[in-house]
């Protein structure tokens, strides 16, 4: 499974509440046709004041081929399709996102942990997007993210969903991966986690102390992008 996320950034002069008026009830309803989509998920803030991006596009394929038919790749911000909802999803964007402030990210979704057989609508996720450190190389990072790390970072409790994801080119892509862990409480997820605001974060037992610490051998975590929301499942 593929997937394209695209960390959202409202346009100059529009409020967040008017942002996500917009988003919900006009542009999600061309984006879950766009041709090729399996599953379209939405991520909003659960503290806006606190977070780092006004929300969270997730688009999902089955096939890599057909999501850059679609969405272009990763270093296509300038992507203009011609043709079918994709033609007017990008048109749209237009009315309310800030395109240049907006990251973006294509990868290969690995699911480490599911005790909820797929079912994310409704939870709580925390999305840190991965920065590797300074004279590390990505497969380096990959190798340590994947055999040593996400051992860990799996068994943090409260975690009931723990998805990697990994740019299916590394050398355009604007973070080394993407880690996602899901909740079904924001109480579990903030002591798991903290909150978006807590990049100090410093838990003191458990598989989080174990995690908050093993970042440190191959994370930047100041480059380190991460947002908390609550999902809500769109098409699938």
């Amino acid at each position: 499974m593929y997937k394209h996320v695209a960390l959202l950034v409202r346009k100059d002069g529009m409020t967040h509440d008017e942002f996500v008026d917009y988003w919900q009830n006009n542009h999600t309803k061309i984006a879950r046709e766009i041709e090729g989509v399996t599953k379209y998920s939405t991520v909003l803030p659960v503290t806006p004041d606190a977070a780092e991006f006004d929300g969270l596009a997730e688009l999902y394929f089955e096939d890599l081929d057909a999501l850059h038919d679609a969405l272009g790749s990763e270093g296509s911000r300038d992507y203009d399709p011609d043709k079918g909802k994709a033609k007017e999803a990008r048109e749209d964007v237009d009315n309310f996102l800030a395109l240049e402030e907006r990251p973006r990210f294509i990868g290969e979704v690995v699911t480490q942990k599911d005790e909820v057989d797929g079912d994310t609508d409704g939870l709580y996720k925390h999305s840190a997007f991965l920065v590797r450190q300074e004279g590390m190389s990505h497969e380096e990072f990959v190798d340590y993210w994947q055999t040593n790390h996400t051992a860990i970072a799996r068994e943090i409790e409260g975690v009931v969903k723990y998805d990697t994801v990994l740019p299916v080119t590394p050398e355009e892509s604007e973070f080394d991966g993407i880690a996602e862990l899901y909740f079904e409480d924001l109480d579990a997820l903030h002591d798991a986690l903290g909150s978006e605001g807590s990049r100090d974060y410093d838990p003191d037992k458990g598989k989080a102390k174990e995690a908050r610490e093993d970042v440190n051998n191959f994370l930047a975590l100041e480059d380190r992008p991460r947002f908390i929301g609550k999902e809500t499942v769109q098409k699938d």
